[in-house]
């Protein structure tokens, strides 16, 4: 498919009656569409399925669109929240410890690059503490420096070890042994179990 179908198909997987806080609907985006005006259409389609959940075809048809106009920070937030379709997503308010307490002296990158461990409560076979891996995505920022606060969304490589995560609830943030960061849960997005097909 080229950029029009793609982008058309997926404003089919939109309800019509979603907008966005400024009112933009499908039909604004079929109007860009109809002028070519991929990029623009692009982005409003972003917008839209920020605002709902929308089915994981909708995120790979935008993913595959934005890979073709060469943008590649929409390629990968779309690529980003079809991953948060399959693993989940924990939404924090993180605050990295400042230069001079931790080992991080630069900037973390903001869009998903970084996967560290973080301690969520979990405890190995013999008692002591265990870290899970989730991928973390600054919002609205594209670094967050060391001692920054920031919401980030965290996607969960292993979706189980998260099960009993809750809003509310600090988690620590770790490259190595010492603390990176604390977080406080702000959402917990698990994905639903697949249903069984006849």
């Amino acid at each position: 498919m080229d950029v029009t179908e793609l982008l058309e198909s997926a404003s089919l997987l939109v309800p019509e009656e979603v907008a966005t806080e400024n009112d933009i609907s499908v039909q604004d985006v079929w109007d860009y569409l109809a002028h070519d005006e991929w990029q623009t259409a692009l982005s409003l389609l972003e917008e839209l399925g920020d605002g709902q959940p929308l089915p994981l075809a909708f995120w790979e048809r935008l993913a595959r669109a934005a890979e073709q106009l060469g943008l590649e920070r929409s390629t990968a937030w779309c690529h980003w929240r079809c991953s948060e379709i399959r693993n989940g997503m924990i939404l924090a308010d993180l605050t990295l410890r400042p230069a001079t307490e931790a080992r991080r002296k630069s900037a973390i990158p903001g869009h998903g690059v970084l996967r560290p461990m973080w301690d969520i409560g979990n405890h190995s076979p013999t008692g002591g503490s265990s870290v899970s891996i989730a991928g973390l995505w600054v919002e609205d920022m594209p670094f967050l420096e060391p001692g920054g606060r920031a919401t980030v969304r965290l996607i969960p490589l292993t979706p189980t070890h998260w099960a009993h995560v809750q809003t509310g609830q600090q988690i620590n943030m770790h490259e190595d042994r010492t603390v990176a960061g604390t977080a406080v849960v702000l959402e917990v997005h698990l994905p639903t179990p697949a249903m069984p097909t006849r």
